[in-house]
């Protein structure tokens, strides 16, 4: 097995997985969870893949993903924000939404079985081809962005007014409130922008790593992003760390199946689950989720 070959795919593999986090890192501050971000990834996918095959640009393509993403997200946030409907509720419904939706919608434009089919992609970028050592660093576009994201959300959320509005609100909205913050304006804000970024990560899906789509193609990658976040214990640094572990797991995966090794190929495919199952199990009982997260204000402390 290749280490160079693995760190590559390592990295490639973290991208999704990086995106939707770091989006639903900026709802979970806020006091939102979100676990539609399954079907967030998916509605980036099949958008992003059909708006570059009408357009043959995957810069488009991705543009799409990320605002039809946001759109999904404001109909979360509708739901949520201003209805104050449960959110995990809320979440499963997006998901179904999303399932049912993309597969209806991809048979409408290529036909039952669909077609074979594949789109312009982002190219690795070229950087030094005669230096082996430098391989894993020839990434596309997206994984770069992705990486810059990390800080610049950092610098958002513990640098900004905004973003310590958005912690205060995560904390305390009642107390947010009584200080003339817009609690359900924040919240909108930060929906929407993490959904937009779920709809990179789907993007990246069609547009990089499939260069087409294929329904359910998300394939839980939205519940592992929910998981990531609390192995990085809400910080954009624990987050990067925790979607680089699993896309290091589902790189194995594949690097072990192209070695040989005789073990069964589905334990194999398992392993990035099984991490999921074993990330939420050690850390349930962590002490820096937001203290409002997941809390319907209806229900909420003083928020009658």
């Amino acid at each position: 097995m290749s280490t160079l070959a693995l760190l590559g795919s390592a990295l490639a593999l973290a991208t999704p997985l990086l995106l939707a986090a770091l989006g639903e890192l900026l709802s979970e501050r806020a006091g939102i969870l979100n676990i539609g971000l399954e079907g967030l990834v998916l509605i980036g996918a099949f958008t992003g893949m059909v708006a570059c095959w009408m357009t043959g640009s995957p810069l488009v393509g991705m543009a799409a993903a990320c605002g039809a993403a946001a759109v999904a997200g404001a109909l979360f946030a509708f739901w949520v924000v201003t209805l104050d409907a449960d959110q995990v509720v809320a979440g499963a419904a997006m998901n179904i939404l999303a399932i049912g939706a993309t597969g209806v919608a991809y048979r409408a434009i290529f036909g039952i079985t669909g077609s074979t089919l594949t789109v312009a992609t982002f190219e690795p970028v070229a950087i030094a081809d005669d230096i082996a050592w430098l391989t894993p660093l020839r990434q596309p576009i997206p994984v770069y962005v992705a990486l810059a994201l990390v800080p610049a959300v950092w610098f958002v959320l513990f640098r900004t007014r905004l973003g310590l509005r958005l912690r205060a609100v995560g904390e305390s909205p009642e107390a947010a409130e009584s200080l003339g913050m817009n609690v359900a304006g924040l919240r909108w804000m930060a929906i929407v922008a993490g959904s937009a970024l779920a709809g990179a990560g789907g993007g990246y899906l069609s547009l990089v790593y499939a260069n087409t789509f294929v329904e359910g193609m998300s394939a839980g990658r939205g519940f592992i992003a929910l998981a990531i976040v609390v192995f990085g214990r809400w910080h954009p640094a624990g987050v990067l760390a925790g979607a680089l572990l699993f896309g290091a797991a589902s790189a194995a995966q594949f690097q072990l199946q192209a070695a040989g090794i005789d073990v069964s190929y589905q334990l194999l495919l398992m392993l990035p689950y099984v991490l999921t199952l074993a990330v939420l199990a050690l850390r349930a009982h962590s002490g820096n989720a937001p203290a409002s997260l997941g809390m319907q204000r209806s229900i909420g402390r003083g928020l009658d």
